[in-house]
């Protein structure tokens, strides 16, 4: 973290600061089904109000595209931050700028905590309008930037209020930053990374930044049909982007360069429908029916990731092995979970996950909690895995 300033660097003369959360969470019937995202800002919270700063909390929520839209108001998840922060009072503003937001920010006493109402109320939230950010800087003194993963966005609360006050990262922006460091950055060879998911055309980028710097790349998922069928093997009615062949094969020949090898199935499970206990049979692939469908990796398959896992020192994970939804199908993306979390507890591995399906997929193998680290982001996780620089990131370098 030495490139970017962090709380402990925050500037003598602070009285409020304005903390960019994402406090997106789910929700029905106003109830939060899932507090993660909360859960995971209250340290910065609770360390900046120990401190005795007023700290004025922001965020997004849904896409109400510039209108007030009631039903994606943050009224409710005050509560639950409240909840989250032990019953800690957390004051609500009815707007984001002008009046309702002022008033309440200038009653706030050192250490108390205010939530504003949603940003994306205003179209000049993601358009990342300058006048719109300079209102938001008018409501503190500083500017903490604790939401990694609206980080690939340059919006008004990411990216322009950051170029107005003194910047700093949160506890959990920290965190985000020194795990990805460890595991691409700088991380301690042999690296492998583990690929899978649906489609190749999603992640065309993210596997060429791949080849470039690991040891090993895992593909896995109905992406690594693509891959097959690019090599001659018949995937029978497996999902397969047919027309991807010839980039599956620039990525195959990339990673040749580089002395990347890149691991695909040898051995698959496969069934004649896709649903809840359907008939399967485990098949070499150079035999696959051509009424059947691949939908997860084979117990030789898992072997062979279990022995790769074991001689590496860094994980980069990104997405199932198979149709993991389905039981049985989840096997090979539970298999090699539960031996990276081991590795990972007997302090020989670290591991780092996020994005997409790998959040739901580990907490099915019951890793979640084993992981080195495990990021909810989404879309700025997998920009960070394409190389690309995070708008939201960069305005926080000194």
């Amino acid at each position: 973290m030495s490139q970017y300033k962090t709380i402990d660097d925050l500037e003598n003369g602070t009285s409020r600061v304005l903390v960019r959360a994402d406090l997106n969470v789910p929700m029905k019937d106003g109830i939060i089904t899932d507090s993660t995202r909360i859960d995971r800002t209250v340290p910065t919270l609770l360390e900046l109000a120990e401190k005795g700063f007023g700290v004025v909390v922001m965020s997004h929520f849904g896409r109400p595209k510039g209108q007030r839209v009631e039903a994606m108001s943050l009224k409710p998840v005050a509560q639950g931050l409240s909840d989250a922060l032990g019953g800690k009072n957390v004051a609500f503003a009815n707007d984001c700028i002008g009046p309702a937001a002022k008033e309440v920010v200038s009653k706030m006493k050192p250490g108390e905590i205010a939530l504003l109402e949603n940003l994306r109320f205003h179209a000049e939230e993601e358009k990342n309008d300058p006048g719109f950010a300079a209102e938001l800087a008018t409501l503190g003194d500083a500017y903490i930037s604790d939401a990694f993963s609206c980080a690939h966005r340059a919006h008004a609360s990411t990216e322009a209020l950051a170029r107005l006050l003194p910047a700093a990262a949160g506890r959990l922006m920290q965190t985000e930053l020194e795990a990805l460091s460890g595991a691409l950055e700088n991380p301690t060879p042999p690296v492998a990374a583990l690929v899978g998911g649906a489609k190749i055309s999603s992640k065309m980028e993210v596997l060429g930044n791949l080849a470039s710097k690991v040891d090993f790349l895992i593909i896995g998922g109905a992406m690594a049909n693509t891959f097959l069928h690019a090599q001659g093997i018949n995937v029978g009615k497996s999902l397969c982007e047919h027309d991807m062949a010839d980039a599956a094969r620039d990525i195959l020949s990339a990673a040749a360069k580089t002395s990347c090898q890149v691991v695909l199935p040898t051995d698959a499970v496969i069934a004649r429908e896709f649903k809840e206990g359907a008939a399967s049979e485990t098949s070499a692939l150079d035999v696959i029916p051509e009424d059947a469908m691949i939908l997860d990796i084979g117990p030789k398959s898992i072997a062979t990731l279990k022995d790769i896992l074991g001689g590496c020192k860094t994980l980069v994970w990104n997405g199932p092995m198979g149709a993991f939804e389905i039981s049985p199908f989840d096997v090979g993306t539970n298999a090699v979970a539960q031996e990276a979390a081991r590795l990972t507890k007997a302090g020989t591995l670290l591991s780092v996950a996020g994005g997409g399906d790998t959040v739901a997929a580990l907490a099915n193998a019951g890793t979640e909690k084993d992981f080195s680290y495990i990021s909810t982001a989404g879309g700025a996780f997998l920009e960070w895995l394409e190389g690309k620089t995070l708008p939201g990131v960069a305005v926080l370098q000194k």
